[in-house]
């Protein structure tokens, strides 16, 4: 029998174990780990955990849950082949003056250069990717202020900014500036809105997009800066989460430009749905240093090993400790390259690819929608070729990586079909 008191001692005893068990930790969890956090370090060697905690249903669970409660009678698992719209905004042509230093005939020559090389693909390769271009539609407003000042956005569409506004952008005004601007936002809405109605289609598969122009990621709530205008990226998340709130609640944007994504850091700082990462150089700062959820500084002339084992720590970090995203937005500026004007790292041509594979691989491993934007790339010593290469590598590579994760799983489910005959035939 056991007495009264050593019961007592023992009711005791049990509540302080759940109390350390259970309560003292979270309580300490939610002290260390807040809903939000901003973290600047340089290189590789932050070590706190760095996102959200809490319970989740998973993205891939929340994509076919919806399919199914669509389409109930839908019972296959096979994916459809990838989808890959590529929009481009290069029949908007600005003329600039003499001797400006934005590259704007980039556009066109970059997406003159993806086309050349995905048609002049081996006969086999053809059709595996069922890959689209596109002229990139212009936004309209109610888009884009979901995102910006409706004061700014209309002085902008009427000319009506002063020197200092126009300086900060760097363009002059004009009515095929303001075409350019919103085609530039318009692409990436469009290319958003398409992967994501391809993912509704085919839950299953692995569907991306892409704009052959955007990355504009220094333009802020009432201004712009850097030459952006409007942020392109963060209009495209604040319209797909608004046309389909069940489906796209969480966004992260990959920022790999040389530049920090200033603009979209401010936009997005009070909004716990979109998770900016900007890997950056540490010296290239041209305004304000704003605080994305993630910043992540490389110092300058940067080599491709720095560079990569950084980005392939902090995906995999992200992979691990993060909520799951539903959409991805990739700025893939290539002003990163030795060769850049305005950059100051010294990435090589192939460790750019490498950092593109990366994120396509981060990307697939999770079954995550991608949107990618163009980003910066500006020309050396009127030598364009590296940059021009650089730049049409990133759609290349993608068209490239969809086609053989795609051949990947067809081979895999083929052998899984092999398999399940065999076992009934042995009656297992």
């Amino acid at each position: 029998m056991i007495d009264q008191t050593s019961r007592l001692y023992l009711i005791t005893a049990y509540c302080l174990v759940f109390l350390m068990a259970y309560i003292v930790p979270k309580g300490v969890a939610a002290w260390l780990y807040p809903t939000r956090r901003y973290l600047s370090c340089s290189g590789a060697s932050q070590t706190s955990v760095i996102l959200r905690n809490g319970p989740s249903i998973s993205s891939a669970r929340r994509w076919t849950a919806s399919v199914s409660a669509e389409s109930p009678s839908s019972t296959h698992r096979r994916p459809a082949r990838p989808f890959f719209p590529i929009y481009y905004n290069d029949v908007y042509e600005v003329k600039l003056p003499k001797k400006h230093r934005f590259p704007m005939e980039k556009y066109g020559r970059v997406r003159q250069l993806v086309q050349q090389w995905l048609q002049n693909l081996p006969v086999d390769e053809q059709g595996v990717v069922n890959y689209e271009f596109r002229v990139s539609p212009l936004s309209s407003i109610d888009e884009l202020t979901t995102t910006h000042d409706p004061a700014y956005v209309q002085r902008f569409l009427t000319g009506d900014q002063d020197e200092r506004e126009l300086r900060n952008v760097g363009f002059p005004w004009s009515q095929s500036n303001v075409d350019r601007s919103l085609s530039s936002t318009g692409g990436t809405v469009a290319a958003a809105c398409a992967v994501v109605q391809a993912r509704l289609r085919d839950p299953y598969g692995l569907h991306w997009g892409a704009h052959v122009a955007g990355g504009t990621h220094h333009a802020f709530y009432d201004r712009g800066e850097g030459f952006c205008v409007f942020s392109d990226m963060a209009v495209a998340a604040n319209v797909v989460m608004k046309r389909y709130p069940d489906i796209v609640r969480r966004i992260l944007f990959l920022d790999l430009d040389v530049h920090q994504g200033n603009g979209n850091a401010l936009l997005f700082r009070d909004n716990d749905s979109v998770f900016t990462f900007s890997l950056h150089c540490s010296a290239n700062y041209f305004s304000e240093k704003q605080n994305s959820d993630l910043d992540i500084e490389l110092p300058p002339e940067c080599s491709d090993e720095t560079y990569l084992l950084t980005l392939k720590h902090w995906l995999n970090r992200i992979e691990r400790e993060a909520e799951p995203f539903d959409l991805v937005f990739f700025q893939a500026g290539v002003d990163v390259l030795a060769q850049d004007r305005l950059g100051r790292m010294s990435l090589t041509p192939v460790g750019v690819q490498r950092r593109n594979q990366l994120v396509y691989e981060f990307c697939a491993s999770q079954s995550l929608p991608l949107v990618i934007c163009m980003g910066g790339g500006y020309p050396k010593n009127q030598d364009w070729m590296p940059t021009l290469v650089a730049h049409a590598n990133v759609y290349y590579q993608a068209h490239q990586f969809l086609a053989a994760h795609y051949k990947s799983s067809m081979k895999e489910q083929a052998g899984q079909g092999t398999a399940s005959v065999q076992n009934q035939k042995l009656g297992l």
